[in-house]
């Protein structure tokens, strides 16, 4: 399914790997912040959460970074890109 699709109906969570301060400084509502590297140790919070996981970032490396590392884990996951781009998508 492409990502547009699944923002636009809701579907899964999205997950910010910005630091806390990057996010803090603007994000997508109702977006989930696990900063890149914790990614590692909070496998199984992800695990948990509603799949598939919509990743993104700053410019859409790091969410690569994470998308590329989850679905070898076995996680349905997608690389949203910027966070911008993914509010935009959610938004209309």
């Amino acid at each position: 399914m492409e990502i547009k699709t699944l923002l636009k109906e809701n579907k899964g969570t999205i997950v910010d790997v910005r630091s806390i301060d990057e996010y803090r400084g603007g994000h997508v509502v109702g977006s989930l912040n696990i900063p890149l590297q914790e990614i590692p140790e909070r496998v199984e919070e992800l695990k948990a959460l509603e799949q598939p996981l919509i990743l993104c970032c700053a410019s859409g490396n790091r969410s690569g970074q994470a998308e590329r590392y989850l679905s070898q884990l076995g996680l349905t996951c997608y690389n949203g890109g910027s966070w911008l781009d993914v509010n935009f998508h959610k938004s209309n």
